[in-house]
């Protein structure tokens, strides 16, 4: 049985099968366990669409929409590196007119990114790299990213639904959190247009850290979340 619980607030008479109460106990229990209740729905909500996930991508946040919205309106060709879910390339697919590209090193995300692009017939080309490595020079007019930007001195700090069950991968970026930035940084120059953008999600107190590794490039400016918190750097070429 496939049923939102807006149906079983409806049906309030409808009663349970003994297989529907077993599953529940088994769903029951993987949350006791700290499962991410994403995870075993295989759902969630990213800019007013339901995106599928499952414990091979991170769970798509809403302080990833001002990401979303910090390039929207850039134009052009737009790769997405380290696409995940696949939920920014998708949202971009669906919210312009521009060609969008999305990357990611693992093959299981892909998958997944792939099944969400077809579920909403968003345009979207996937491929398997790391980082930006198979771009020729000045090829793009955007990138886009959330990289792991989670320092591996933080990993007891983070709650258990995170720690234990998101993908390391997609989190951890060094002793520090800023490795992946110290690469991508510069392969973007080389992939960007003149007057090209690079967006960036960046961690809690990275915003200082991060600009710094910007020399040369023009136009920086920060974006905040709801929060008040700097949660997206961006950048012109």
């Amino acid at each position: 049985m496939h049923r939102g619980r807006e149906w079983f607030y409806a049906h309030p008479e409808e009663d349970l099968r003994e297989v529907h109460w077993i599953h529940y106990g088994r769903y029951l229990h993987e949350r006791s366990q700290g499962k991410p209740l994403q995870y075993i729905t295989h759902r969630q909500e990213f800019y007013g669409r339901e995106f599928r996930v499952t414990p091979d991508v991170l769970i798509p946040r809403p302080e990833t929409e001002f990401l979303v919205e910090a390039v929207m309106k850039h134009g052009g060709r737009i790769i997405d590196v380290g696409t995940g879910s696949g939920a920014i390339a998708v949202t971009l697919a669906l919210e312009t007119s521009c060609e969008v590209i999305a990357t990611d090193i693992s093959s299981a995300a892909l998958a997944v990114a792939a099944a969400n692009a077809q579920k909403f017939a968003a345009k979207v080309r996937f491929f398997q790299a790391d980082l930006l490595s198979i771009f020729a020079d000045a090829s793009a007019d955007v990138v886009a990213s959330n990289p792991p930007y989670v320092a591996e001195s933080e990993r007891s700090t983070l709650q258990r639904e995170v720690r234990d069950w998101e993908p390391a991968q997609a989190l951890f970026a060094g002793l520090d959190g800023l490795a992946i930035y110290r690469r991508l940084i510069p392969e973007a120059w080389r992939v960007l247009k003149p007057g090209g953008l690079l967006a960036l999600e960046i961690g809690f107190g990275q915003a200082e850290a991060v600009t710094a590794m910007a020399e040369g490039w023009n136009g920086i400016r920060v974006v905040q979340d709801l929060a008040e918190i700097h949660r997206v750097l961006v950048l012109t070429r």
